[in-house]
């Protein structure tokens, strides 16, 4: 089953989908059809430094069913962020 973080206990937007994949693992997860491109990724590195600073010590991962730019795939890389494909459903 899956469960899902209160985005504002986060410091986030109330529209963010924070999911929680296990108990050292959290997921922004994004489901949208148009390609992630840089500014999309400096956007979620900053969400994921917040919630970072609320939850230190967590892993943060990004599940999307969008394509993702390449270099905002490195960027994301860089930052210690990983991509995890979201199943469409």
């Amino acid at each position: 089953m899956t469960s899902y973080l209160d985005p504002q206990s986060l410091g986030l937007a109330p529209r963010t989908v924070v999911e929680v994949v296990d108990s050292y693992t959290i997921a922004i997860v994004i489901k949208r059809k148009s390609r992630i491109i840089m500014t999309d990724g400096q956007k979620i590195l900053a969400k994921a430094e917040k919630i970072k600073r609320a939850k230190p010590g967590s892993k943060i991962i990004l599940k999307t069913s969008a394509p993702v730019c390449g270099k905002t795939l490195q960027f994301l890389a860089d930052n210690n962020i990983e991509l995890d494909a979201l199943t469409k459903n």
